[in-house]
């Protein structure tokens, strides 16, 4: 393996890295907006080793409830592949009097096919949810595909959820789903990206 080297001594005189460097640049990919949504669904080529998904300001002022996601390895014709997961969340009151670090065994999932909830969203019309996550390498054929999630929500409290796990399967993910577990997804914005 030959090594590259800068050919000068200023790192700011530097205006771009050898193609074999890999920046780590996110790559934005699609961007969905809901409107009274029963779902929204992204398409996974497998062009990427890694997808980020951000969702910012989801709201559902019908139903309060878990925002969650699921993924698909035959086109999306079902989403209901055997996820395992670990599920835990910090919070916080406005008045300063209720804190707690706990682990959540209502939303962690064991060789389940049930959604994996990543936000719980209320239904005033201010608040809403916001979040991100990570899925691994799901195109791969040999190994189980790993995701980790960070959301926030808000109310009367500040909630920050922490969420890892794994899909059990060997088979490419071709797809993912995120919906609310009851109601529609009012409004808010979902976006993917590849990780070059």
């Amino acid at each position: 393996m030959a090594l590259k080297f800068a050919v000068n001594n200023s790192l700011s005189a530097i205006t771009s890295l050898p193609s074999s460097i890999s920046g780590g640049a996110l790559n934005l990919i699609s961007t969905q907006t809901a409107s009274s949504s029963a779902s929204l669904e992204f398409s996974i080529d497998g062009t990427y080793d890694a997808y980020v998904f951000k969702w910012i300001n989801i709201n559902n002022s019908t139903t309060a409830g878990n925002f969650t996601f699921q993924v698909s390895t035959n086109g999306g014709s079902s989403y209901a592949t055997t996820v395992t997961s670990t599920f835990f969340r910090a919070y916080h009151n406005e008045a300063g009097t209720d804190s707690t670090l706990q682990y959540d065994t209502n939303d962690d999932r064991a060789q389940s096919t049930s959604f994996q909830p990543i936000n719980y969203i209320r239904t005033g019309d201010n608040e809403n949810g916001v979040g991100f996550m990570t899925l691994y390498n799901p195109s791969s054929t040999t190994f189980v595909k790993h995701f980790i999630a960070e959301s926030n929500d808000d109310g009367t409290y500040a909630v920050h959820r922490f969420i890892a796990g794994y899909f059990n399967t060997t088979s490419a993910i071709d797809s993912i789903q995120f919906k609310m577990e009851s109601g529609n997804i009012t409004s808010g914005t979902i976006k993917m990206y590849g990780v070059a």
